[in-house]
């Protein structure tokens, strides 16, 4: 009984310095500048189709200092890294110094997947985003809602709970979301440090969001 007791008792004192954990991770600090020193690491979610397009017109506008630049796409995207390419390639060609990689992990849910077995998909490609992200260590994750971002957010949240690193979590909501969040974007919306609309119906209705009007 008394192990049992100890069992509990240390299993709540854990998650109490979780919680804690996560509530001064997802406090803003105005002080903390990724890449300050240099460069910044940018881990960046390549959905499908238009998630990609967007994410993409996105990257091509931001400068050489977000370098390197880790593309994580799902492992049954067949298009999306002939698209990365198509723009690393072009720039690289002007700036030689550009860093980039491609990294695929299981998608987390397909298109009209069941709820209940999203969430069994969804755990299985967190086993796969947990060590990527930790082998990689951005300053940034940049996504725009595929389905596939919620667990590599999840895996940025965990290293700065752990102490490993601050990682922002910068989530830039698809242009085609005009009265409603995507379902990536309601998971993440508490849990982002920065959270872009495009639509300013979306900013009255997402107070903490941010909306400067279209951007990608």
């Amino acid at each position: 009984m008394g192990v049992i007791l100890g069992a509990i008792v240390g299993l709540l004192i854990t998650l109490l310095i979780c919680t804690v954990r996560l509530f001064l991770v997802l406090q803003k600090n105005v002080d903390y500048i990724p890449g300050k020193k240099g460069a910044v690491s940018v881990l960046v979610v390549a959905g499908s189709g238009g998630h990609t397009t967007e994410i993409l017109r996105l990257m091509a506008s931001l400068s050489r200092s977000y370098s390197p630049r880790h593309y994580v796409i799902a492992d049954t995207d067949k298009m999306s890294e002939d698209k990365i390419r198509t723009l690393e390639n072009s720039h690289k060609e002007k700036d030689t110094t550009r860093q980039f990689t491609i990294q695929r992990i299981p998608r987390s849910r397909e298109v009209q997947q069941s709820w209940s077995s999203s969430v069994l998909t969804t755990l299985y490609s967190l086993l796969y985003s947990v060590p990527l992200v930790f082998k990689l260590k951005p300053d940034l994750v940049l996504c725009n809602g595929p389905g596939t971002c919620v667990p590599l957010c999840a895996s940025a949240l965990l290293l700065g709970i752990l102490g490993v690193k601050k990682v922002l979590i910068i989530y830039v909501e698809s242009i085609c979301r005009v009265e409603t969040l995507s379902l990536s974007g309601k998971l993440l919306y508490h849990l982002s440090d920065y959270f872009f609309v495009q639509w300013s119906t979306l900013k009255e209705k997402y107070p903490k969001s941010t909306y400067l009007g279209r951007i990608i």
